[in-house]
């Protein structure tokens, strides 16, 4: 297909694409093998969501809880010695993608610290930890974050969960020196987006299947998608901004 000039473009010379976790509609999602996958589809970033051992272990999973339904725990409560093999570990997932960005929705934030360890551990000229995106659904959580670590700082959101203007929240995270709004694909328009950049943060949206929804956001600006289809993101996302030879 020949490429595409978004009518506004994004803040960067491209639009990072993050596997949802992992390559979800191809392989278990928050896998080792999901990972992987991602990155031979072309991912140019991961995403994923993670929580703290009880014996201070940051492991990668969606809900936080192991076991049977009538036995249920927490993985907080839980060793990581007894965690199920398929649970990654963050040190696993930067073995795996060490040079992608990497977008943590940060469940517990007991992980923060051993995330940001790892980070600077993997690189420690800073490199990782600018390439680490953290996403949390509290502003009072960024601005806690933003005096311990130079890794970008996501505010994944509602606009429904907000009641004052979308303006407003967008100076609380400007203020606070927050790096990017992640909302859904529905809820950003053109001009929202446009909005954003005013205030110097990034516009990133999760959740499209369709190559219709990844092509509305990416004609509008967005600078980072989300999405379970990595090969589907990743093809559209070079229409709009083509790999250089």
């Amino acid at each position: 297909m020949s490429p595409i000039a978004p009518r506004f473009p994004a803040l960067g010379a491209t639009v990072i694409g993050f596997g949802h976790r992992g390559a979800r509609a191809d392989a278990p999602e928050n896998t080792a093998a999901g990972f992987e996958l991602a990155c031979k589809l072309g991912a140019t970033g991961i995403e994923t969501d993670a929580w703290l051992t009880s014996d201070g272990i940051a492991v990668l999973d969606h809900d936080g809880v192991i076991g049977p339904r009538l036995r249920r725990r927490k993985i907080s409560d839980t060793l990581s010695t007894e965690l199920p093999e398929h649970i990654p570990t963050i040190d696993d997932l930067y073995r795996i993608a060490p040079n992608l960005h990497l977008s943590i929705d940060v469940k517990d934030p007991g992980a923060f610290e051993p995330i940001v360890a790892t980070a600077r551990t993997i690189d420690p000229d800073g490199s990782a930890e600018k390439r680490l995106w953290l996403c949390t659904d509290s502003l009072q959580q960024l601005q806690q974050w933003r005096s311990l670590t130079t890794a970008n700082l996501v505010l994944s959101t509602r606009i429904n969960d907000h009641p004052n203007a979308l303006e407003r929240l967008l100076s609380d995270l400007a203020a606070s020196e927050s790096d990017a709004l992640n909302l859904h694909h529905t809820e950003w328009t053109g001009g929202q987006i446009i909005m954003v950049h005013r205030f110097g943060l990034r516009a990133f949206g999760w959740g499209a299947v369709h190559e219709r929804e990844l092509v509305a956001m990416l004609d509008a600006g967005i600078d980072a998608v989300y999405s379970d289809h990595v090969e589907r993101m990743m093809a559209t996302i070079e229409r709009f901004y083509p790999k250089q030879p």
